[in-house]
């Protein structure tokens, strides 16, 4: 139980910046951005590409982030300039970051287990020896500020006018803004992170790999999704820390289905199935409650008096 626990902060924490960047686009921007399939590996890849060739593991990974950065930009422009559908500006964006991976890697895939990484370098500050631990510490630390910085600008003028954008765009049109420009820096924010998610992945896992973002959509919603459901309020810092929190428990059911022994190539299905449960949870709930209410509502059910008013009653 223990290595599942430590699995699902590890992996919880790392997939927490993807689900970060798509619930800034797919909640709060309500745009369907398909370039994250792209722009999770592009991250690694750029990430690992510089580590072999002698950059610094930070620099690495802020160049991963940033290439997430253009990505989105690069979706956005199609969108906003070009009047691009959304969901087919993700698409050709994502299919154009195959070929970037491979001019950018030279080959498929690429080792770093000889390299030093991130964790290995902010150990060496503190002392510490590379272990679960301090990488959990480490992310901890990082995912706490991310998510602070990003709590912080959503409150702001901007931020206020991306959340706007999303939940009625021409209101606030209406008031001035350029709802172009906020869907641009939502989209380069969010692949942003996205990006940042990918290149600390490849560093944790040993590899970059052009496959590694299939299916990585899907697992950012479901843990969006659950995140919001289990954990999620009201106020923007409850959705944000709530968003983090079903990254891991994501990680973690996954961690705990491969304890149990299940086929790893049915994780794919699993989490589709999951996904589909938690979307279907608020109308569920919904329907069972309006049953209750047409039950109580009906005649001699609701105006029965109970066995304490008849005690009261007799008293």
């Amino acid at each position: 139980m223990e290595s599942v626990v430590t699995s699902a902060l590890q992996q919880g924490l790392i997939f927490a910046f993807m689900a970060l960047g798509v619930f800034l686009t797919f909640e709060l921007l309500g745009f369907p951005d398909l370039t994250v399939e792209g722009t999770f590996p592009l991250g690694a890849a750029v990430t690992a590409r510089a580590i072999i060739d002698g950059a610094n593991p930070l620099l690495a990974v802020l160049m991963g982030a940033l290439a997430g950065g253009l990505a989105g930009a690069a979706t956005g422009l199609m969108h906003t300039r070009l009047k691009v559908n959304n969901i087919l500006a993700g698409i050709l964006t994502a299919s154009a970051i195959y070929t970037v991976m491979l001019r950018t890697m030279g080959r498929p895939n690429i080792p770093l287990l000889a390299n030093e990484n991130i964790y290995g370098r902010i150990s060496g500050w503190f002392n510490l020896t590379e272990n679960s631990f301090s990488i959990i510490i480490i992310l901890a630390l990082i995912t706490l500020l991310v998510r602070f910085l990003l709590g912080w600008f959503l409150n702001t003028d901007l931020g206020l006018a991306i959340r706007a954008t999303g939940s009625n765009e021409r209101m606030i049109r209406s008031l001035g803004v350029n709802t172009d420009n906020t869907k641009l820096l939502a989209l380069i924010i969010s692949n942003f992170l996205v990006g940042l998610s990918g290149a600390l992945a490849c560093q944790f896992q040993g590899f970059a790999d052009v496959g590694m973002g299939i299916g990585v959509l899907v697992a950012a919603i479901a843990s969006v999704i659950a995140g919001e459901t289990i954990f999620g309020g009201n106020s923007l810092g409850r959705l944000l820390t709530g968003v983090i929190l079903g990254s891991i428990v994501y990680r973690g059911l996954l961690a705990l289905g491969l304890r149990l022994g299940l086929p790893a190539e049915d994780f794919k299905l699993i989490t589709a199935v999951l996904v589909l449960l938690v979307l279907c949870l608020p109308s569920l709930k919904t329907t069972i409650f309006w049953q209750k209410d047409s039950i109580a509502k009906q005649p001699g059910l609701s105006a029965q008096p109970s066995d304490k008013t008849g005690r009261e009653g007799d008293a």
